[in-house]
């Protein structure tokens, strides 16, 4: 009689907490895309609508400053991440101070622009069409620094206080995938609000 095979199926492997953190990570960043996405498309819809002014051409002005600070610190925490894969915990923390302080220009310059939109130019969230729309994206996009620039901040008291070492820079990779997205994000923004609608 012929032996007969019968198919095993495999076990299915679990994450490792490593992959998990990631898969976790790449969610959050989809999830928060669709949201960007959606008010990225209102602000487009709704540009040159508004039955008054001001209108983008004559109240904003190009953030180039605060923004090459903001693509830099994607420099920065790309050295801490690497610097920290290999050990060298002192490098680490500078670079990742670093980064901490280009997010917080990044934010004392929209902090900065906001008040001379409302106070000087009269722009305010309920103005127009533009300026509910522009507040919402770029708020939002505001929003997600600060959340990064608080997660950067924690860590680097942990880092200070000597609890982060070589075999958590996975981890701390993972975060820093977080810090990436919301400077890729920008170039949409930036491109959206200070050049395709200006």
């Amino acid at each position: 009689m012929a032996a007969t095979t019968m198919a095993v199926p495999q076990s299915e492997m679990p994450l490792s907490a490593h992959m998990r953190g990631k898969v976790g990570m790449w969610c959050l960043i989809a999830a928060e895309s669709a949201i960007f996405s959606i008010f990225v498309v209102a602000y487009l819809y709704y540009a040159g609508k508004s039955l008054s002014g001001p209108t983008p051409a004559q109240v904003l002005e190009v953030p180039i400053f605060t923004s090459i600070c903001l693509f830099s610190s994607s420099l920065t925490i790309l050295v801490a991440e690497k610097a920290l894969h290999i050990g060298n915990i002192k490098r680490f923390g500078a670079f990742w101070l670093l980064t901490i302080v280009l997010g917080v220009i990044f934010l004392l310059g929209t902090a900065r622009e906001w008040h001379g939109l409302i106070y000087e130019k009269g722009l305010t969230i309920s103005t127009n069409l533009f300026g509910t729309t522009f507040y919402s994206l770029v708020g939002l996009h505001a929003f997600h620094v600060i959340v990064g620039a608080t997660g950067l901040t924690i860590i680097m008291i942990f880092t200070a206080l000597g609890h982060v070492r070589q075999e958590h820079s996975e981890r701390i990779g993972v975060f820093a995938m977080y810090w990436h997205f919301v400077d890729a994000i920008w170039v949409v923004v930036l491109s959206v609000v200070y050049f395709i609608t200006r």
